[in-house]
């Protein structure tokens, strides 16, 4: 029987100083580190994550969190001011290259912050950890979805139909066979075909207000809603994933409905809203921006590894 650990220890020990030093740039930040519950009454309704659920006991069902989101929004509401968290998450049927069941996610929260603003925090903890992933000016471009979209595919997300956008995919990707809505569409050429492409540092801005998720939305250059979400690629890897945080908690409750309704359409399990959540922003949420960072995606990159299994002591079929 394999015992012997996934990750090589001069790996494990390379994860240990990238950890030292994320503390540290939080620290010179006097952004406080916090800890809430990993396991929690309810969870997210987005209907392209899968929770993981336990019974505590007989009816008592409690889920492993996708993310701390929830919990650090509920602490930012309560007026902690800027926080971050190291800690693991659990997603259903994740596994491959750059996926584990468990996982180690960094996740802060600034007040005060737009997503500009925590875009350039982002490139600052970058050139920290991986200078030499770095553009030679050490500026990470920035660049919007649609642009992106228009640039490697020839096709502009927003004003395309859903045939053409269908057919873009045909061309690209093996789809036949299967029923894509008009976003499944869209992250399947993102995934597939845009994202190996994006090797250099680059962060992805202005998404489809459909995928805004818990981001506010506004209307770009062109008069169409966008979310002010933004996403960080490396080395054709998504590695980090921020919104300009959404306040509104009745647009909160209707965004998790929506979900929902798409959870039960697709035949997935309806998951229970989060009314403490709901609660907290109803109570007000500061003005804030919040991004999310796959460490173990990080280690790969400062590591040079092309495997998760590379970057973690013991992946899920050796645990």
């Amino acid at each position: 029987m394999r015992w012997q650990p996934d990750a090589a220890l001069n790996t494990l020990r390379l994860r240990a100083r990238l950890l030292a030093r994320v503390r540290d740039f939080f620290a010179e930040r006097d952004v406080l580190e916090v800890e809430t519950p990993l396991m929690c009454q309810a969870t997210g309704t987005d209907p392209h994550l899968d929770a993981l659920a336990l019974e505590l006991a007989p009816g008592d069902w409690r889920y492993l969190q996708t993310s701390p989101e929830f919990a650090m929004k509920r602490l930012l509401a309560a007026g902690s001011g800027p926080i971050y968290q190291l800690c693991k998450a659990f997603r259903r049927d994740e596994s491959g290259q750059r996926h584990n069941p468990e996982f180690t996610m960094l996740e802060w929260y600034r007040p005060g912050f737009d997503d500009g603003q925590l875009i350039d925090e982002v490139a600052a903890l970058m050139a920290t950890c991986l200078p030499s992933s770095l553009p030679d000016a050490g500026e990470i471009a920035r660049i919007s979805y649609r642009d992106l979209f228009r640039q490697s595919l020839q096709i502009d997300p927003f004003s395309a139909s859903d045939t053409e956008l269908l057919a873009c995919a045909r061309r690209h990707t093996d789809v036949e066979g299967m029923s894509l809505s008009r976003d499944d569409t869209l992250n399947l050429l993102m995934a597939l075909v845009i994202e190996p492409q994006l090797q250099e540092p680059v962060f992805v801005v202005e998404f489809p207000a459909s995928q805004a998720a818990l981001a506010q939305i506004i209307q770009d250059q062109h008069g169409s809603p966008v979310a002010r979400r933004f996403e960080l690629f490396v080395a054709g890897m998504e590695l980090a994933n921020g919104y300009l945080e959404l306040t509104d908690s009745t647009e909160q409750a209707r965004r998790f409905a929506a979900d929902n309704h798409q959870r039960k359409a697709a035949g997935l399990p309806v998951r229970p809203v989060d009314a403490r959540l709901l609660a907290a922003l109803e109570h007000g949420l500061p003005l804030c921006a919040g991004v999310a960072l796959g460490f173990d995606r990080l280690v790969m990159l400062a590591a040079g590894a092309t495997h998760i299994r590379e970057v973690l002591s013991f992946v899920a079929d050796n645990a």
